[in-house]
């Protein structure tokens, strides 16, 4: 039997809905009723009723969920004693976030909270946009920093959650500048110009990839690289291998200095949030004073 069975058992009853509690659980509506059934043979006995309606538990289903209720809080309180015992609740901050956010606004940020981090140790974990997702919702980090975006469709509760808009920023296409300062791949029509993509599995990737599927002023592209850095993307349109879309607070030293330029149309910038979510419930005191901290400075 595995925890998050439970975990997926507590939603179900809350939301009467395989739908809604797959997409709160971040899962496919056909995995999560796996793991329901899976639960269920652990169980070795029927505990949700199904049929058209709402979704109710059986008996068991009922029993199970109390019991279920209990041994999470449990888990929860040994885990946050584990953590108070060691001594580093109260020294330590956590942050779940994207590698090119750890290297732009998460070093600024940090910058301007020194007043009060202090002495406190800051651990910094870097990770996918679903994967950082998960380390908020198991409480593994006090935060997580990420780019909002409609077109992301993050599942984070707003009953569960907090978040504070912390910058915006845009997605700008780019190439390297000749001694002129002119683009080396600006748009021309009917030339198809190198393109340096990212992964699919980046946020920053989906974000680009769906912008240019649908604008109308989306210029002829033949994809050349594609990886899941955006700073190796940043080296390889310096070294004038083709254009890629960047997000401004990474070029912003290389536009300026001329050695990269904006091309095509304006309209084919991407403009988006990044955002610091949280937990609804207590912090610790110095995750409490880093949010207080973060919502003076906007």
């Amino acid at each position: 039997m595995q925890v998050k069975w439970l975990e997926d058992l507590v939603v179900l009853a809350q939301t009467r809905s395989f739908t809604r509690a797959a997409e709160l659980r971040h899962v496919t509506h056909p995995a999560f009723g796996r793991r329901i059934r899976a639960l269920e043979e652990w169980a070795g006995t029927p505990l949700v009723q199904r049929g058209p309606g709402p979704v109710t538990l059986t008996a068991a289903g009922d029993s199970l969920l109390q019991d279920a209720r209990h041994l999470l809080q449990g888990l929860n309180q040994a885990h946050d004693a584990l953590r108070g015992a060691a001594g580093r609740e109260q020294q330590t901050l956590s942050l779940a976030t994207g590698r090119t956010l750890a290297r732009t606004l998460v070093a600024d940020w940090l910058c301007r909270l020194q007043p009060v981090l202090g002495q406190a140790e800051v651990l910094i974990r870097t990770r996918a946009l679903a994967d950082t997702t998960r380390l908020l919702e198991r409480g593994e980090v006090d935060f997580m920093l990420t780019y909002h975006h409609p077109l992301l469709a993050l599942q984070i509760p707003a009953r569960q959650y907090s978040h504070l808009t912390l910058a915006r920023d845009e997605l700008v296409p780019v190439s390297q500048c000749d001694a002129g300062g002119v683009p080396l791949h600006a748009s021309v029509p009917g030339i198809a110009a190198p393109y340096l993509a990212y992964a699919d599995s980046l946020a920053l990737g989906r974000l680009v990839q769906d912008h240019l599927a649908h604008h109308p002023q989306a210029p002829a592209l033949r994809r050349v690289i594609e990886c899941d850095s955006a700073d190796a993307l940043l080296e390889y349109a310096l070294k004038g291998l083709g254009v890629a879309w960047l997000p401004v607070s990474l070029a912003a030293g290389a536009l300026q200095e001329g050695r990269l330029g904006r091309v095509g149309d304006p309209r084919l910038a991407v403009r988006f949030e990044v955002r610091l979510y949280r937990a609804k419930r207590r912090l610790s005191d110095l995750a409490e004073q880093v949010w207080q901290r973060s919502e003076s400075l906007l």
